[in-house]
């Protein structure tokens, strides 16, 4: 079976009562007040109109685009005021005239890539260093000198207008941030105070006062909906500060499911504002305005202002000027019709029909099977297999070519592997891909990457992950007390003392607990030798006749009562696990011609973390085309999305998730899950797996994002599959309740 984890992190709304459309305005204190001034006013000229894009700056003139400036991947445009910021995936830049512009990164962290010199050996190495990627940047409503951003690690504030930023921490031990905002606040005796907000992607929202003598984070969720399984409120997806002349306002979106609120301070709670009419929808980029709202939907800019919610035509015909990559956009008050200066972000969702990588149209809608490498090493076990996928409508097959130990399970002929590489039992690749080809079935092979036995021996163990306490190969163990058996030492019989008789012990001393370790070997993942020899293996299978790539067990070890001790001794100053991951997938991106595509842990694709694993989905979608979780509702917490009817949890698990990694992966990669065929003895299990828990999820991947699916099971037994069901088919029970709803068109067309 493929190792998974137990999400401690179930989510997901399934139902809710409607809220009426309204705008409430929360009546709390407010220190201060400020008119909101047009930015064209600050330097008397008119405000034009810009859009950024991955590929740069764009002003509009008119019916004109062109580009300006020499910024690239542009996410968010502010006039702060009389000056321009611009959020960017190098960091911060700033420009007075749109002329000339100003990098504002002081004390921000630094990552590095590490990049190959030789595509082929991996020998020789280059390092690019780039700002960690920022989450968002939010200006005070009334100070122009101070703003806030954030990365996975820290928030960050500036006082000087981004010349240096201070961090400001977390609000939890995991790290992870979406959305930001600062403002001045009135504390409990009245007196004004700098606040700073944050969403953290798990936890909710946080505040805190930078200023205080000890600053803390205090959670601040009352009134988000939350999920009938999970104490903390769903993903906040963005903050928006409104400085209307009334007084100042915070309001906050989430990112799966179609909600606004506003912040009531006095009462430390959110207020719901307004609720669309999906069960799973995305409002991001949020931006407040006197009468209303606006923000990025998947399929369309969307506005709402009292009424029901319509496209925002001014937005979107600024956006078809532009045309693919728009990101984010500044709208002038003169063009706005009262709604004042806007800057919408997250523009990406407004194009989210079709995934943005290499070969994501090759690798979407692929349904099938991962299949035994010794089950298809004969003509008969193949056949089977092709007789399965026939059966049930599928048409892939995921086969191991690199298995969990590292043995090649094809005969490899390229010398750089098999210098390297332990050629095991396997498959006579030729002729198993002529076969497959001539029965249409598209071949995805599996490369088990980090974990690898073979690799780790191999040259005294000089890719292994090191243990630096015991100066060896790391292997993770847990300590368990073996099991012996306890003896009575009662006197014996005939004993001539009895009063020894009566004092002498009547249990053994308890034996102290030994190492289990796990069978698991791990290389590192920081090594550029390590990545030439998978992408090497990943080549010539390409060559030979594979469709995809699937890189498996592409993250960093998570197992063991000794894991503090593991050490990466390929590791360069300024990386960490994120960098390792996106530097290996991109140096595998350039040397492999074909579809990769990654298998993920479950919770990785269900929120915006994965810091214990490396497997941030937000970084990693851009090197490859498929992004493949693992939903199985086994390893998931049992009360997870069990509410009633709890029959329903596995079409749940695979609904929601879907949409959920989609919108993380941010269009940039399919999101073709693993389901699971197969039954794990765990409570939820035992009450319902069957063939009905089986197609459950197939409907469910049917019903959302609907790029596809693989069924696993470990021992290659497929007999509780079910044909798979199209679009327009008929539910063969009764019809899950959120299934009415559906996901937004843009995904759901795909």
């Amino acid at each position: 079976m493929k190792r998974s984890v137990f999400s401690p992190f179930p989510a997901l709304l399934c139902s809710l009562a409607l809220i009426a459309p309204q705008f409430l305005r929360p009546q709390f204190l407010r220190a201060q007040s400020f008119s909101a001034q047009p930015a064209a006013s600050l330097q008397g000229a008119p405000s034009p109109r810009l859009v950024g894009a991955a590929d740069g700056l764009w002003r509009i003139d008119g019916a004109q685009a062109r580009r300006i400036g020499s910024l690239t991947d542009v996410r968010k445009i502010l006039r702060v005021g009389g000056r321009w910021y611009f959020l960017t995936g190098a960091g911060v830049f700033t420009s007075l005239d749109l002329v000339s512009f100003e990098e504002r990164n002081g004390g921000l962290p630094v990552k590095t890539l590490k990049v190959p010199e030789d595509a082929g050996s991996g020998t020789g190495k280059t390092f690019v260093r780039e700002v960690q990627e920022l989450k968002d940047l939010e200006p005070h409503p009334s100070d122009p000198a101070i703003l806030v951003t954030a990365n996975k690690d820290s928030v960050y504030l500036t006082r000087d207008g981004g010349l240096t930023w201070k961090s400001l921490g977390l609000s939890a031990k995991t790290t992870g941030v979406k959305a930001v905002a600062v403002l001045t606040l009135p504390d409990s005796e009245g007196s004004s105070r700098l606040t700073v907000f944050m969403s953290h992607p798990i936890y909710g929202v946080s505040w805190i006062r930078p200023d205080a003598a000890k600053p803390v984070w205090t959670d601040l969720n009352d009134g988000l909906e939350r999920v009938p399984t999970i104490k903390w409120p769903d993903e906040v997806s963005d903050l928006s500060v409104l400085n209307a002349p009334e007084g100042v306002t915070l309001y906050a979106s989430q990112t799966f499911m179609p909600r606004i609120y506003s912040l009531d301070w006095t009462a430390k709670s959110f207020t719901p504002v307004w609720k669309g009419s999906r069960p799973a929808d995305t409002v991001d980029g949020l931006q407040a305005f006197p009468s209303g709202f606006a923000w990025s939907a998947p399929g369309s800019v969307r506005e709402w202002s009292g009424g029901a919610d319509r496209p925002f035509d001014m937005a979107e015909r600024t956006l078809a000027l532009v045309g693919e990559g728009a990101q984010c956009a500044w709208l002038p008050a003169s063009l706005t019709a009262g709604r004042g200066d806007l800057s919408l972000s997250e523009l990406w969702l407004a194009s989210a029909g079709e995934a943005s990588g290499s070969f994501a149209r090759k690798a979407s809608g692929r349904k099938g099977i991962y299949a035994p490498v010794w089950q298809v090493s004969s003509p008969e076990g193949l056949a089977g297999h092709i007789k399965t996928l026939k059966a049930n409508g599928l048409d892939t097959m995921v086969v191991d070519m690199k298995d969990d130990f590292g043995v090649l399970r094809f005969d490899a002929r390229d010398p750089s592997i098999l210098a390297i590489g332990k050629p095991g039992k396997g498959i006579e690749l030729d002729g198993f891909v002529k076969t497959a080809k001539e029965n249409g079935i598209y071949l995805v092979a599996r490369i088990v990457v980090f974990k690898d036995k073979v690799l780790a021996r191999y040259d005294g163990s000089k890719y292994a992950v090191w243990d630096k306490r015991e100066n060896k190969a790391w292997q993770g163990y847990e300590m368990v007390t073996p099991q012996v058996e306890v003896a009575a030492n009662a006197a014996e019989s005939g004993a001539a003392d009895a009063k020894k008789a009566e004092t002498a012990p009547l249990e053994a001393p308890k034996p102290e607990k030994v190492r289990k370790y796990y069978e698991e070997y791990w290389v590192d993942p920081y090594s550029e030798a390590v990545w030439a020899y998978n992408v090497a293996i990943a080549r010539e299978l390409v060559a030979r006749g594979f469709d995809e790539i699937q890189f498996d067990y592409i993250r960093f070890p998570t197992d063991g009562a000794n894991l503090g001790d593991a050490s990466f001794r390929w590791q360069d100053r300024g990386m960490d696990k994120e960098s390792a991951l996106m530097s290996f997938l991109s140096f595998a991106r350039k040397g492999i011609n074909a579809p990769i595509s990654i298998d993920i842990y479950g919770a990785n694709g269900w929120y915006r973390t994965g810091a214990r694993t490396g497997q941030d989905v937000e970084l990693l979608s851009r090197y490859v085309d498929a992004i493949c979780p693992m939903y199985y509702p086994s390893h998931f917490e049992q009360d997870f999305l069990a509410q009633n009817p709890a029959v329903d949890r596995p079409w749940r698990i695979f609904y929601y998730g879907s949409y959920r990694n989609a919108i993380i992966a941010r269009n940039k990669a399919i999101v073709r899950p693993w389901a699971q065929a197969f039954y794990l003895n765990v409570s939820y299990d035992r009450a319902w797996y069957d063939q009905d828990y089986v197609q459950r999820q197939a409907f469910g991947v049917r019903d959302s994002v609907n790029e596809g699916y693989t069924y696993w099971n470990n021992s290659g037994r497929y007999s509780d599959l079910r044909p798979d069901a199209g679009r327009g088919a008929e539910y063969p029970w009764q019809k899950p309740a959120e299934s009415a709803g559906g996901v937004p068109d843009p995904f759901g067309a795909r």
